[in-house]
């Protein structure tokens, strides 16, 4: 019994690994297209624009899914949505104004923000460890972002607070996926980030041609596999198995930049994100042995 238990943990940890590794794609592929449009089009309406294809993809499900969720429930999706539609509008800027590899580093402070949101909202304590792994991660920030030996740009400070903003979507996703399936949560946050961009959408909205329209329908189905994916990831295993394999993102965004926009090696932005990756392993590691 108890091998059979352990080989149960193993094949779910791969399966998780598998499905994070599938994740780092699709979220750098979401970088490209992103990217490829430029600033042309506003942030809001890019990121509107990707939801709302979204919703339209999982329609079905989310109409099936509101015949038994629960106000209490559904007020959490609310409080969601709201704050991933801001962290995704910050997001979508950033992705434009500054290089894919500074948007994946600076990406990875959200588990420290997600580890500072829980001890300031639900009075975790302050452990040790926890502080030793947001200092780290303040180390890593400090050398991408160098300042006073270098500018601090709008889209580094952007991609800060779209880290932040995310941690509280995130925070609410491991109660979430207790449940609701993978592809009820991403329709209820699709559904619920679209509603929320829709006002900042209109103020903004400028007319699109074809192509962009199709690159765009492209961004949002890569956007909400990537969701899919990475659901599945945190539901198959825990995040300590999985967090180290993000790591890859990076890697793919470096190689991306270069390949694709002419982008310059940062060694800087490489050293900041691996020292923040290693603090937020760090942090799960240690967090899942308490």
């Amino acid at each position: 019994m108890l091998i059979m238990l352990n080989r149960l943990r193993e094949k779910s940890s791969l399966i998780g690994i598998f499905w994070m590794i599938v994740t780092t794609f699709f979220f750098v592929g979401v970088t490209i297209f992103v990217k490829i449009l430029g600033e042309k089009i506003p942030s809001p309406q890019t990121a509107f624009l990707r939801y709302l294809f979204g919703t339209i993809f999982l329609l079905p499900i989310i109409l099936n899914s509101f015949k038994d969720i629960q106000i209490k429930l559904m007020k959490k999706f609310v409080l969601r949505s709201f704050f991933h539609a801001i962290g995704v509008s910050l997001w979508f800027y950033s992705m434009t104004v500054i290089t894919i590899a500074e948007v994946t580093a600076i990406g990875y402070l959200t588990p420290i923000f997600v580890c500072i949101g829980a001890i300031i909202f639900f009075k975790e304590s302050i452990k040790g460890f926890r502080a030793f792994a947001i200092t780290l991660s303040f180390i890593g920030t400090i050398i991408i972002l160098r300042p006073g030996f270098h500018e601090i740009k709008l889209g580094q400070y952007s991609m800060l607070l779209a880290a932040l903003v995310f941690s509280f979507s995130y925070l609410m996703v491991k109660y979430l996926a207790k449940t609701k399936s993978s592809l009820e949560i991403v329709g209820f946050l699709s559904l619920f980030t679209t509603i929320f961009l829709t006002p900042l959408a209109l103020i903004h909205w400028v007319e699109l041609n074809t192509d962009q329209i199709s690159i765009i329908i492209l961004i949002s189905i890569i956007a909400t596999l990537g969701h899919l994916t990475m659901t599945m990831a945190i539901k198959a295993t825990a995040m300590t198995i999985i967090q180290p394999f993000t790591f890859l993102q990076l890697v793919w965004s470096v190689i991306a930049g270069i390949m694709l926009f002419d982008e310059k090696l940062d060694i800087f932005v490489i050293i900041g994100g691996v020292i923040i990756l290693i603090s937020t392993t760090y942090l799960s590691i240690k967090d899942a042995k308490e």
